[in-house]
């Protein structure tokens, strides 16, 4: 009988320890990004930038736990599809559930120059991956590339943006406050990433799925609960503009230090599968690139945007799960998807696109958001 529990037994420990996992990054990523957010108001930070900044990273911290920890324990495929299935579902689902809540006003500012480097960075993940790693050299050049930007948004705030004059000073007992939930968030992370990646590894080892896959779909979600979090809340206290910024402002970080960070501490670099150079990788390029149209028109992105957002993230997932189980199915929902859903959006995009030029060449009013 002990003999024929044990399967079961061994299942039942998994999934608790995925769960486990989960659970523990949510509750560091939220004590961490509470610490990290009353440290950012001591230092007299800018709402904005503690967003596009602090906030977005301190969400990131689960993802790059899990990215390290997975690279360094040799599970190459789980930390670069935790990358970019992050990213992914970060603009697809988490701006896609916010804006189903409330439309996003995004700021000018924010399409001009916080997204083009979302893209950016995109576009030199996938060049540096074309030779099947992410080398510790390819590492410090996505780091310097971050801390490029982050000065860059720094320098840019203490022209632009004004901090609030009736905010609360920390006392330095709050402060201490701050520091220790700053640890006890990092300490939560790094136990939490422990656990989900083994977890994760069993169920992908027993459903045959691959680690790139399993990090692709549920690592991801997981780890971009802190995210989802932060931004639905935002969307729903009216705080449009903190769920637009935490997104963006996340999936550079998870570029520039997260994969950028572990390619620097595993030994040699992180592989990276030639399946998710030829797909995953373009995906996520071409889901950060689809965010500027949206921004741009009108500077909102509209509910029935959002929809779409959610609608293609649930096919994306689909396709990964139909490609792994090697289903009849996968032919047919690729077709659809390629012939008829991917060209009627993009062209859809472009007419929005040419609309909006088009009244603000005429003097029209934009949509709705925030112009500056």
């Amino acid at each position: 009988m002990r003999a024929g529990r044990r399967p079961s037994t061994l299942v039942l420990v998994t999934v608790l320890l995925l769960l486990a996992g989960l659970v523990l990054l949510v509750l560091g990523g939220e004590v961490l990004v509470r610490g990290a957010g009353g440290l950012a108001r001591a230092a007299g930070m800018s709402p904005l930038v503690v967003g596009l900044t602090v906030v977005s990273f301190a969400t990131s911290a689960p993802e790059l736990a899990v990215t390290v920890d997975a690279a360094l324990s040799g599970s190459p495929g789980l930390a670069v599809g935790n990358v970019v299935g992050s990213n992914v579902v970060n603009v697809l689902l988490v701006l896609g559930v916010s804006g189903l809540i409330l439309p996003l006003a995004v700021r000018s500012a924010l399409v001009r120059r916080d997204v083009p480097v979302m893209i950016g960075t995109s576009v030199l993940l996938l060049l540096l991956a074309l030779d099947g790693a992410v080398t510790p050299v390819d590492g410090v050049v996505l780091m310097a590339v971050l801390l490029g930007y982050v000065v860059w948004t720094v320098l840019g705030s203490r022209r632009s943006d004004v901090v609030p004059a009736d905010q609360a000073p920390r006392t330095p007992r709050r402060l201490v406050l701050d520091l220790l939930s700053v640890a006890a968030g990092v300490a939560l992370l790094v136990l939490g990433a422990r656990w989900m990646v083994s977890g994760a590894t069993d169920v992908a080892t027993a459903l045959g799925m691959s680690d790139l896959v399993i990090g692709l779909t549920v690592v991801a979600v997981g780890t971009s609960l802190p995210e989802l979090a932060t931004s639905v809340i935002a969307a729903v206290r009216g705080s449009v503009e903190m769920a637009v910024g935490n997104v963006v402002g996340s999936n550079i970080f998870n570029i520039g230090a997260v994969m950028g960070g572990a390619a620097v501490l595993a030994p040699g670099g992180v592989p990276v599968d030639p399946g998710a150079v030829r797909f995953d990788l373009p995906v996520m390029v071409a889901v950060a690139v689809a965010l500027l149209p949206v921004a741009f028109t009108g500077f909102t992105v509209a509910r029935w945007e959002a929809a779409l957002f959610v609608a293609y993230y649930a096919a994306y997932a689909a396709y990964l799960l139909l490609d792994s189980a090697g289903h009849d199915a996968l032919a047919p929902f690729s077709t659809v998807m390629l012939v008829f859903a991917l060209p009627i959006t993009a062209l859809t995009l472009a007419l929005l696109v040419g609309y909006e030029l088009g009244r603000s060449r005429g003097g029209g009013p934009p949509r709705t958001g925030v112009p500056e």
